[in-house]
């Protein structure tokens, strides 16, 4: 990565507040979709904790131009079953809430095979076609290396079982000082397992709308009037004032093709594939960390306005 040393600082301070422009504006309809946008956080994910948002300026950036947003609160680490049975209770609350007629979920990482699950059970099992689109940012749909790795240790590995528990313990805090009501158990074991190559395989013949029939091709844009989209990048180390880069580089070095540090490029398909390179890493997709990202990509806040208004365009 090219780095521009001289204008470094100048770009990292406004990067830090990546918002600041769109706040200033009025309200322009520009990202008021027809149906509200849910945003489905990932592995470790929640809606806000010690008052940081996971999404970070995203929610409050897409309602400024009229979205109806609506954040999940899932359990940080668990199966995507789980979570996505969760997600289900929590769309049908919304539903009848608001009297809300569909949803647009958006989600991130391992918040794309939750929210393939919810769309299925809701829209075919339940008959209530809740879920007009899904939009994975991210997501494993053919599993991670990385999950690979991690499993490949004997469970009863000292190092394996401290991993485990510190991952477990983390959940726990983030769950407590979120503004999740409920107290969820953890499993990190369960989570890992959910984003591996073995497991991703067998859920995906439960789950095969929107996935691609050839190895790093695009799915089918619409199912059953549902439709599909995702993006990506393949980039990991973007900011050299972002720590989490650092993380990231390491966990990159289980792949053999282009990724973002968590997952792999191809694997990250689904529907119509908006982009799958762009110069962000798993954590800059979600406009962490604080808003540091590449000096020369596409705000990720701007990718998220653009596709409300793609989604508004569509009727969606």
């Amino acid at each position: 990565m090219k780095k521009i040393i001289p204008l470094l600082s100048c770009a990292a301070i406004l990067s830090l507040a990546p918002t600041s422009n769109v706040m200033a504006k009025k309200n322009t309809g520009y990202t008021a979709t027809h149906y509200p946008i849910v945003l489905v956080h990932g592995m470790l994910g929640f809606d806000k904790t010690l008052g940081i948002d996971y999404w970070y300026g995203v929610a409050e950036a897409l309602r400024k131009d009229g979205a109806r947003v609506h954040v999940a609160k899932l359990t940080a680490l668990d199966s995507n079953e789980a979570r996505g049975e969760q997600l289900i209770e929590q769309l049908e609350y919304w539903q009848a809430l608001y009297n809300a007629k569909g949803f647009n979920l958006i989600a991130h990482s391992q918040g794309g095979p939750t929210s393939r699950y919810a769309m299925y059970h809701l829209n075919y099992d339940r008959k209530q076609p809740l879920i007009k689109s899904v939009t994975t940012i991210g997501s494993p749909h053919k599993g991670s290396p990385v999950a690979d790795v991690i499993l490949s240790k004997p469970v009863g590995d000292t190092a394996h079982k401290v991993f485990t528990s510190v991952m477990n313990g983390l959940a726990s805090i983030i769950d407590k000082f979120s503004s999740n009501p409920q107290q969820h158990i953890q499993s990190f074991t369960r989570s890992i397992s959910a984003s591996s190559t073995p497991k991703m395989r067998q859920f995906n013949q439960y789950y095969p709308a929107g996935l691609p029939s050839s190895g790093c091709g695009e799915g089918q844009y619409t199912v059953d009037g549902v439709r599909f989209y995702s993006w990506s990048g393949t980039q990991v180390t973007t900011n050299v004032l972002d720590p989490t880069d650092w993380g990231l580089s390491l966990l990159a070095k289980a792949f053999k093709e282009k990724n973002d540090g968590l997952v792999g490029r191809c694997s990250s398909h689904f529907g119509q594939v908006i982009r799958d390179n762009y110069q962000m890493n798993h954590v800059d997709q979600i406009n962490h960390l604080f808003g540091l990202h590449h000096l020369l990509e596409t705000d990720p806040i701007t990718l998220f306005r653009q596709h409300a208004n793609r989604l508004k365009n569509e009727g969606l």
